[in-house]
């Protein structure tokens, strides 16, 4: 037996967008989907239990039928949405309450009033309406004899019919981030194939050059005129840029294919941030970076260094137009790890544009040299090391950008 009834004249121009739009809804929720849902069952049950009626249906309205997805006390089935009593109500705002639909102007002559399709005398429902505002059904409860219900168990049918478009709706997101999920995971794929790609086009040349190097440094060390030259001192700095960038290329490239872990281990970012200083050398002239005292945190050494020499080099590239740039880097404590912070003296980043910068490939400043996927990587790495990163404006003008890194458990191994 189905339970809902009549309405309709001609559909209007706004009737038929209501229409189409609950259609796409109803389709974007998958919510005709058959047998019966266990949890929205499970709603239907509550709803009868708290009215205290025989009969209670979720009901979900197209632009042709009534579908009563879910149902207590009788057998769903759909019907033709002339036939419904809910599509008569899916404009009401408020509850709708009928203790005599017999006597009722609006149902009386409906089929499952009459007796033709049943005999439906106590009638309340609720419209189901999406996040977006757009009505999809009812939830319905109601009797073969005239009743009533108490201010209270109305807004409990309130209360039961925002949990059933809750359960839709969440439903929803969970097929799409499963497929979400599946897209990263081709993409993550796509990603390790060419990260090895890019790793074997490096570390040709890049052996080249170590070995080089190695070369010129073992024939300057054969000259005692040059020994305690800048020549030497930069052929040591070239060499210990090479060997980083080759740790780096084969980390980052386990980085790539290892989804995203971190291998956790103490790293004295003062030794990491020298480190960056070296490399970038050609960059930093005196006074133009101030190092302050820097912790021992938890965490990737490696991926630490590429944050903090993103953050730097963003620092020393964005300068004001005629004024030398200017960056320092420091450290506190906070309450559950560490917050490292790198201020300049820049141009800054406007409120509205701070967390879209951390959008793959997204560059405010075309002028200055860079491919738009330094702090999206940075955001990567921190939330692997369970951290996170941001921007705020530097005291004075400029940007700060922070991390903040947190304390290893104390019953973790590492």
């Amino acid at each position: 037996m189905t339970i809902d009834a009549p309405a309709p004249a001609p559909a209007g121009p706004d009737e038929r967008t209501a229409d189409a739009e609950r259609v796409r809804a109803l389709t974007d929720l998958d919510a005709l989907a058959v047998p019966p849902r266990r949890d929205l069952v499970a709603l239907v049950d509550l709803a009868a239990l708290l009215s205290g009626m025989p009969m209670a249906t979720i009901n979900l309205v197209s632009d042709t039928q009534q579908h009563q997805v879910a149902t207590y006390g009788f057998a769903a089935s759909v019907c033709r949405r002339e036939d419904s009593m809910c599509a008569r109500t899916l404009h009401e705002t408020e509850p709708v309450v009928v203790d005599d639909a017999s006597v009722d102007e609006r149902f009386r002559d409906n089929p499952f009033v009459t007796g033709e399709l049943g005999r439906v005398r106590f009638y309340a429902s609720q419209r189901l309406t999406t996040r977006e505002g757009v009505v999809i059904g009812t939830l319905c409860v109601f009797d073969e004899k005239p009743r009533t219900l108490s201010p209270d168990q109305v807004q409990a049918l309130c209360t039961v019919a925002d949990r059933v478009v809750d359960v839709l709706e969440l439903e929803l997101a969970g097929r799409r981030l499963a497929a979400a999920n599946e897209q990263l995971a081709a993409s993550n794929e796509r990603l390790a194939d060419f990260a090895g790609q890019v790793s074997h086009d490096l570390k040709n040349p890049l052996t080249a050059v170590a070995m080089s190097l190695e070369m010129a440094r073992e024939e300057a060390d054969d000259v005692p005129d040059l020994a305690g030259t800048p020549l030497v001192s930069l052929l040591e700095r070239a060499a210990r840029g090479a060997d980083r960038m080759q740790g780096m290329i084969d980390d980052m490239l386990a980085y790539a294919r290892g989804g995203a872990e971190p291998q956790l281990e103490p790293v004295d970012l003062a030794a990491v941030m020298a480190a960056v200083v070296d490399d970038l050398a050609g960059d930093v002239a005196d006074g133009r970076l101030d190092v302050q005292d820097l912790p021992v945190v938890v965490g990737d050494p490696v991926q630490l260094r590429l944050v903090l020499q993103n953050l730097v080099a963003n620092g020393l590239k964005f300068t004001r137009e005629g004024e030398q740039p200017r960056v320092s880097v420091s450290a506190r404590r906070t309450t559950s790890g560490w917050r490292v912070e790198v201020a300049d003296h820049g141009r800054g980043v406007a409120a509205e544009e701070r967390e879209r910068v951390f959008e793959p490939f997204v560059r405010l400043d075309k002028r200055v040299p860079g491919t738009g996927v330094g702090l999206a990587t940075c955001r990567r790495i921190l939330a692997a090391h369970g951290g996170r990163t941001g921007l705020d404006e530097a005291p004075g003008g400029g940007t700060l950008a922070w991390f903040e890194l947190p304390d290893l458990p104390e019953d973790d191994p590492a």
